[in-house]
């Protein structure tokens, strides 16, 4: 059929509104996710920044061990070593199904010491990433548990602290946590100096594990070692001697401490019982304690130096003056002073030698109790010795308006006050320096500390002269003495205070300083509680003084002092001139 010319040909129209309503919805949905895009990369962009940094960056830590601890001479008193611990992810021991292979477990928990039960129940939750199972293994231990190969249980690198020393040092150097924070001691004390700062790298690494970007590098900072005043010769010596005494005299406890006159230096610091601080599972409380600082006792005739000290600066005494202590007591404001004898007429050397309670009361007396407390002060009686440690007693010393004979006279014998064995070798240091304070220090000092003079030089060397007369033939601390040398100090017993009077428990004491001739240390012994008939200063405490300052001349090397010319001989010689 043909088609006419004129006839028009009909197209389909497009449908305009179907088209708007398509434009406006890409329009809108490009405009949403322009809007999206711009809110998180401007506006919002930290939780996804954390999303990728959890799955892109890494840090590693360069870890530094904690600072050394050292005596005078270098010798190592404490030091970290590398160990390792053993951690799991409970996690990945769930999804891999490491529960399964009981006979890996059994053969960790037999490692470990605890029962598979208890090693089990640390990684029961699933959804727990870290649990340690054992702290501070042995290089064995830790090359058993990398052969089982357990998926889930690793090894991580920390330090463990030593204490190459033991017992010995214990008390002074202190210990720390299994964290590696100081609990005790120098560890304590000196926590933050000798912790570093670990250093950490920051970077970013790609899917195939090859670092594309160093974000940020922090440097470590090394610990401090601390270096101490404390001669681990001697101080091993004076432990073993101490621990001796205290064993055979079968006392409670004991303690020594030996001070450098010239620097206020602490030589050795040393206390019985002690304990070992690498292993501390079965330690006391009470072995934890320094007792050389801590414990506070009355000082009983060890401090009648300060008596005679005091008579001498009165300007009414001096060496050749004598008391009548006849017939071996007197009543005092209705109480008896008495010595273990008649001594007669005594000089004051002799009322040192003899430790007359009778002489040094009325000297107490006849002084005053305001002198006598003057210097009880001024040797640092009542007050701490500022040595950097913890726990320290101050002892005591009573505050009173009026003060009655008898507890005057008290005074001078050593009882009605309190000191601690460190106090007491400082008020001998003193004596031993001619009267200079120096405050007492653990740590080594590169120069002398200026001190204070607290006494007169020529009293306080008179007074030394007279010391020297304990240690003699007639002295109560004859066996203190200590062969080619001269010694000078002083005995001392004490009964134990209880509630309403004192009991039948005593205190032993000797302290004093050598050489006499010129002085190089001061040492004071306390033996507590001893048991049997020996309880005296002179017999208990003084041996204990004389042995460990014979060893320490020969280790400090001291020149002696009292060499007797008959007894000397040329190598090869004996006898008279050939």
């Amino acid at each position: 059929m043909a088609i006419k010319r004129n006839q028009k040909i009909l197209r389909p129209e497009a449908l305009h509104g179907r088209f708007v309503v398509v434009c406006v919805a890409l329009g809108l949905m490009f405009s949403m996710l322009v809007a999206r895009a711009a809110y998180i990369q401007v506006v919002s962009p930290d939780r996804l920044i954390h999303e990728s940094d959890l799955r892109t960056v890494r840090v590693s830590e360069d870890r530094v061990q904690r600072g050394n601890i050292t005596d005078r001479n270098g010798v190592e008193l404490a030091v970290s070593v590398p160990v390792h611990t053993v951690w799991a992810d409970p996690k990945v021991i769930h999804e891999r199904g490491s529960l399964a292979d009981t006979r890996r477990w059994a053969a960790l928990a037999e490692v470990f010491n605890v029962p598979v039960e208890q090693l089990l129940s640390k990684v029961e939750d699933p959804t727990r990433r870290f649990v340690y199972l054992q702290r501070m293994v042995t290089p064995g231990v830790a090359n058993y548990v990398a052969q089982l190969r357990i998926p889930g249980v690793s090894l991580k690198e920390e330090s463990r602290r030593f204490y190459p020393t033991g017992e010995i040092s214990a008390h002074v150097v202190g210990i720390t946590n299994i964290d590696g924070q100081g609990l005790d001691g120098i560890e304590a004390v000196f926590d933050e100096y000798l912790t570093g700062t670990s250093g950490q790298r920051r970077y970013r690494r790609d899917g195939a594990g090859r670092v594309v970007e160093e974000l940020e590098v922090t440097a470590s900072e090394l610990p401090q070692s601390i270096r101490l005043s404390i001669d681990q010769r001697v101080q091993a010596m004076a432990y073993t001697e101490l621990k001796r005494a205290v064993r055979y005299h079968q006392a409670t406890s004991g303690s020594l401490v030996m001070v450098n006159v010239h620097t206020g230096e602490i030589i050795a610091m040393v206390n019985s019982p002690s304990y070992n601080p690498n292993n501390r599972t079965d330690v006391q409380a009470h072995q934890l304690r320094n007792r050389a600082i801590s414990d506070s006792f009355e000082p009983g005739s060890t401090v009648k130096p300060l008596v005679i000290l005091g008579a001498l600066q009165s300007g009414d005494f001096d060496a050749e003056s004598t008391l009548n202590t006849s017939p071996g007591w007197m009543t005092v404001g209705g109480r008896r002073v008495q010595d273990g004898r008649n001594e007669g007429e005594l000089d004051l050397a002799g009322i040192l030698a003899r430790s007359s309670n009778v002489g040094t009361s009325k000297l107490a007396l006849h002084i005053g109790v305001n002198k006598l407390l003057e210097n009880y002060y001024s040797v640092g009686f009542g007050t701490d010795t500022g040595v950097p440690l913890l726990g320290e007693s101050m002892g005591q010393m009573r505050h009173r308006n009026r003060w009655y004979e008898f507890e005057v006279a008290a005074l001078s014998y050593g009882y009605g006050l309190s000191t601690t064995t460190i106090q007491l070798a400082q008020m001998y240091a003193i004596l031993g320096s001619g009267g200079i304070k120096r405050p007492l220090t653990v740590l080594a000092q590169d120069q002398v500390v200026e001190g204070e003079r607290v006494f007169e030089q020529e009293y306080v060397e008179s007074v030394v002269k007279m010391l020297e007369s304990v240690t003699g033939e007639n002295g109560t601390g004859r066996r203190a003495g200590v062969p080619g040398y001269r010694v000078a100090g002083k005995t001392g017993t004490t009964r134990k205070a209880i509630a309403g009077g004192y009991g039948d428990e005593y205190v032993a004491l000797f302290a004093g300083v050598m050489p006499a001739s010129n002085p190089h240390f001061a040492m004071a012994v306390m033996i507590n509680e001893p048991a049997g008939d020996r309880y005296h200063g002179g017999s208990v405490a003084a041996p204990v003084f004389s042995a460990v300052a014979e060893q320490a001349a020969r280790i400090l090397n001291l020149t002696p002092d009292n060499i007797d010319e008959r007894a000397m001989r040329v190598a090869g010689f004996s006898g008279g001139a050939q």
